[in-house]
Formats: C-alpha cells, sequence, structure tokens
C-alpha cells in the first residue's frame, strides 16, 4: 500500500459514491423506459434488453475485472471502472437508435462491473475491524438509495428534459469521481496472480450464458435457444471449475470455500437478493394495475421498503459490530421473510395500501440488517489480500440470486395468477410474495452457521 494518509470519510464517501453511481444507472432507466420506447420506436420485448445488458455484462465481467484489480492495484481498476462507465453513459446519451444503445449499455456495465467489488475491497482494506460493519453499514445505505432516487429521479428528468439527460449527469459525477479517487484514496493490490485468458472467456460465457437464460426462460414465446444457450453455458462453468481445481493460482480459490462463514454467506446472499429482486419486479406493477396508481405514486408506496436501507442500514451496520454477524443476518432474512409472508396474508384486490405499509418497513428492515451482516462475515472470512476476490465472488451471487430469484418468481406468478384481470393478478401476486418470503428464511439455514472471525 502506498504512503498515503487515509481519511475514513473521505474513502467511504468515494466508494459509496462508485456503488451509487452503478445502481442509479440500473434504477434510473426504468421510469425513462417508455420515453425511450416511444423516442427509438421499438418494442417492450426489444427495450428489455437495453436494460439487461447492463446487469447481464456486470455479472460476466465482474470476476475478470476484481482479478484486474488485486493484480495492478484497486484504486486503479476502481478509477478504470469509473472512466469506461462515463464513457458508457456518453455512448447512450448520444444513442439513435436500439442496436447503439445495447452496445452503449453493455460498455456501461463493463465499468460498473468493478465499481461495485472495488470499491467494497477499497474500503474493507482501509477501515479497522471493529469499524467495518458500521462503514459497510453506512455503504450499504448510500446505495440503497439508489433505490429511492433512481426511480424519481428519472421521471423528472424525463418530465422537464429528455431520456437522454439520465445518462448525461453521470458524466460530470464521473469526472470528479475519478479526480478525487485518485488524489485520496489509499493503493492496495491482493495477489499478483497473472489473469488467464480461457478462464476469463469461461467465466464470461458460464455468468452471461446462464442470466440471458433465466431472463428469457419465461418468455411467451420461448424458443430453444435460450435452453441451447443455458446448457452450453453451465458446460463452461463445470469446465471453468475443473479448471480452478487444478491451477496453482485459480481465479476462483475453492479453498475460500472450505469456510462454513464463507459459504454460508455467500448462499444466504443468493437467498436474501433472490427473494428481494422477485419483490422489485412484481411489487409496482401490482400497485399499478390492481391499486391504480400512477408510477410516481406507486414509486411513493414503495418508499416504506426502500427507504429503510438508508435509515437502518448504518444502525445495523453498528449492530453487526455489536452483536455479530450470525445474530443480525439471521434476524434481517427472518425478518425480510415475515415481511413479504405478511403482505401475501394482508393483501387482496380490494384491500388498502396502508394494510402494506407495516409488512414492507419489516422487510426493508430485515434487508438491511442482514445486508451489512452478510457483507462483513463473508469478506472478514478471508484475509486482507484475498478481500477484492471474496468481493468479487460476493456480487457474483447476488447478481445471480436476483436474476433466480425474478425468474422463480415469475414461474410461481403464473402458475397461480394471470395479468387478465386484477383478480388473477392478486393471486399471482400473492403467491410470488408467498414464494418470496420462504426463499428470505431459507437463507437462516446458511447463516445461522457462520462463525464470528476477528481479524486486525
Amino acid at each position: 500500500m502506498e504512503d498515503k494518509q487515509v481519511n475514513s470519510t473521505w474513502v467511504l464517501i468515494l466508494t459509496s459514491l462508485g456503488f451509487f453511481m452503478s445502481m442509479m444507472d440500473s434504477m434510473i432507466v426504468t421510469t425513462a423506459s417508455t420515453a425511450i420506447r416511444m423516442d427509438l420506436n421499438i418494442s417492450i420485448d426489444t427495450l428489455q434488453w437495453a436494460m439487461n445488458a447492463y446487469n447481464i455484462t456486470i455479472a460476466a465481467v465482474l470476476l475478470v475485472g476484481v482479478s484486474l484489480g488485486e493484480r495492478i492495484g484497486r484504486r486503479k481498476i476502481y478509477n478504470y471502472g469509473i472512466f469506461v462507465f462515463t464513457l458508457g453513459s456518453i455512448l447512450c446519451a448520444l444513442s439513435n437508435n436500439i442496436t447503439i444503445l445495447v452496445i452503449a449499455r453493455i460498455i456501461e456495465g463493463i465499468g460498473a462491473s468493478v465499481m461495485t467489488p472495488m470499491s467494497m475491497a477499497i474500503l474493507t482494506n482501509s477501515i479497522p475491524v471493529s469499524k467495518r460493519g458500521k462503514a459497510l453499514g453506512i455503504w450499504s445505505g448510500i446505495g440503497g438509495l439508489a433505490l429511492i432516487v433512481g426511480p424519481s429521479l428519472g421521471g423528472l428528468i424525463v418530465a422537464k428534459l429528455a431520456w437522454q439527460w439520465i445518462f448525461w449527469i453521470n458524466v460530470p459525477v464521473g469526472i470528479v469521481a475519478i479526480y478525487l479517487s485518485n488524489k485520496i484514496l489509499p493503493e492496495s493490490t491482493g495477489n499478483s496472480d497473472k489473469v488467464n485468458l480461457l478462464d476469463s472467456i469461461l467465466i464470461i460465457i458460464a455468468s452471461a450464458g446462464i442470466i440471458w437464460s433465466l431472463s428469457s426462460v419465461t418468455s411467451p414465446n420461448l424458443t430453444l435457444l435460450p435452453i441451447v444457450i443455458g446448457i452450453i453455458s453451465i458446460f463452461a462453468g463445470v469446465w471453468f471449475g475443473f479448471r480452478q481445481k487444478l491451477e496453482s493460482k485459480p481465479m476462483i480459490p475453492f479453498d475460500y470455500f472450505r469456510s462454513t462463514t464463507f459459504t454460508g454467506g455467500n448462499i444466504a446472499t443468493f437467498l436474501l437478493y433472490g427473494s428481494m429482486y422477485g419483490v422489485v419486479f412484481f411489487l409496482p406493477q401490482f400497485l399499478q394495475i390492481v391499486d391504480g396508481a400512477d408510477s410516481l405514486t406507486a414509486g411513493l408506496e414503495i418508499l416504506p421498503w426502500t427507504g429503510t436501507l438508508v435509515v437502518v442500514a448504518p444502525f445495523a451496520g453498528n449492530a453487526v459490530d455489536k452483536y455479530g454477524e450470525r445474530l443480525i443476518a439471521t434476524l434481517g432474512l427472518l425478518l425480510q421473510g415475515i415481511g413479504y409472508l405478511l403482505i401475501m396474508i394482508l393483501v387482496n384486490e380490494h384491500s388498502s395500501y396502508l394494510n402494506m405499509v407495516i409488512p414492507l418497513a419489516l422487510a426493508g428492515v430485515g434487508l438491511s440488517m442482514a445486508g451489512p451482516a452478510l457483507q462483513k462475515a463473508v469478506l472478514g472470512s478471508v484475509d486482507k489480500s484475498a478481500i477484492g476476490k471474496a468481493s468479487g465472488i460476493y456480487n457474483v451471487f447476488r447478481l445471480l440470486g436476483g436474476a433466480v430469484g425474478t425468474t422463480v418468481s415469475v414461474i410461481i406468478f403464473y402458475k397461480f395468477g394471470g395479468i387478465s384481470n386484477a383478480t388473477l393478478f392478486t393471486n399471482g401476486f400473492r403467491a410470488a410474495m408467498f414464494g418470496a418470503g420462504l426463499i428470505s428464511i431459507l437463507g437462516i439455514i446458511f447463516s445461522f452457521r457462520f462463525k464470528r472471525i476477528i481479524r486486525d
């Protein structure tokens, strides 16, 4: 590490900014999607790839970017990521057809793929263990703020300016972030392993292919293509796994998974976000289709859920430092699950929105507690030199959990309901909430096995 005075407050601000930017760009597009579709004259099926391209690219490239960060410097790769993300934002704003927009979103995703894990690694490496839970809690809260600000800001920008400005706003923020990060953030590295080209190709194919297949498998016009790509992707993943076991310096060291805390923390993370993303997908639709809310009202009605991320996460981080990862993660997973189950019980086609307020807040508190606890558990179970790789693996589990959780929720929804009328939609929504609740509670099996690890 460079001989540089580390200002913990600035480290927290600058690392949280990268996380916020990457999350914001995923959320802000949701409310601008109709304007984009009408301006570019495309179908909804085509439009989804302007949105999916970003998340799929993040998951696919993430581990490769993390390996580069561990080898040549976390701060350096973090700044490169912000630069590529900013460049992609410029190209998005200049796009005049869907093909260019999708390519630009892929470029954005390449940059964003290292912004979250590198920011987490830099923060974790710079903050003492005794304060790490609090710092990660604040980091989660600031990133979670994008869930609140993103949709509302996107709607405001589209209404007052044009959809292109949701991307232009990234440019000055990115420039300032790069300048300050280079001046203030400490540099650190993990191992100096050479990035293997074949391993990189295999993990990109496996990650992108699996998530793309999961996103496509619920389409009413399902063809053999997603199934074939899914099989190829699984084969690439298995091949990658065998290579990792044989290599002396693997991209994903399987030794990490000998730790019950590391393994359990990642699986619990998969289930935590699998549960959450299923709700993210259906809740706004339910509020608009069944309750008759407009997009702005629906965004405000979600605040009891998303707003707790900002309010509770920093306090939850303190609780993790004081009471340990196992207790807070377990309690958080339980509360999130109970919140979704209560929505299933209390909500029907004719019920008042007020019936949802307490369950939504309860689920939000649970998510806000479990997030920092699981992060600290996973990153605290490895040596400092492995934090970058561990954060990459953690984020892959988070993204895969979201993709699988959304797919499972869609399958459950159509099994018990449909979109032809409000009654069917309500039936499907309640079933999806039941499934999301069970997925979250299932995570307790893995979080309860955590061992408290103290590192300097």
